[in-house]
């Protein structure tokens, strides 16, 4: 598939229209703002403008993100890490999501304000699995309460250095 941008797009494991939630699967080159935002539409592409310009706004020069290649299956996905992950965001066919890691200590803090996050995301928290090194909780972003939910998970896992 030949986005408008010029950029060729394939989809895993088929030669049909992708469907929703598919990924970009190329491996060259990594995709740029023009074909994130082909792939996953204009009104996610505002939600990934968003989230971007908050980390980096609230965390400047702290993270320098970097595009990974997770093979035909999981395709591209822009990582925002220091020592450890902070989190990661997968673009999709049509939406976008943003993985979240949540170890010891920050599923201590985000049981500790159980009942005050929305019940959507305490559902997707619930339903995660638990591996080694954490949590990893699979945020789907819609809405600005998806987005609002996620700035607040990366809040907790990590406060923002101070404005000023």
């Amino acid at each position: 598939m030949t986005l408008s941008s010029g950029t060729t797009v394939a989809v895993a494991d088929r030669e049909t229209t992708p469907q929703i939630g598919d990924r970009i699967t190329d491996k060259l080159p990594p995709p740029d703002d023009i074909a994130v935002c082909d792939w996953i539409g204009p009104e996610a592409f505002e939600h990934w403008t968003e989230l971007r310009n908050w980390i980096e706004e609230f965390y400047p020069g702290v993270f320098a993100p970097d595009w990974l290649y997770g093979g035909k299956k999981r395709g591209w996905s822009l990582r925002y890490k220091k020592t450890k992950a902070f989190c990661t965001l997968l673009p999709e066919y049509r939406m976008f999501s943003a993985v979240v890691v949540l170890g010891r200590a920050e599923r201590e803090k985000f049981e500790e304000r159980r009942y005050v996050w929305r019940p959507h995301l305490v559902k997707l928290y619930d339903q995660a699995k638990t591996y080694i090194d954490g949590k990893w909780l699979t945020v789907a972003i819609s809405s600005e309460d998806d987005l609002h939910d996620v700035t607040e998970l990366l809040t907790m896992k990590r406060p923002p250095r101070a404005q000023g």
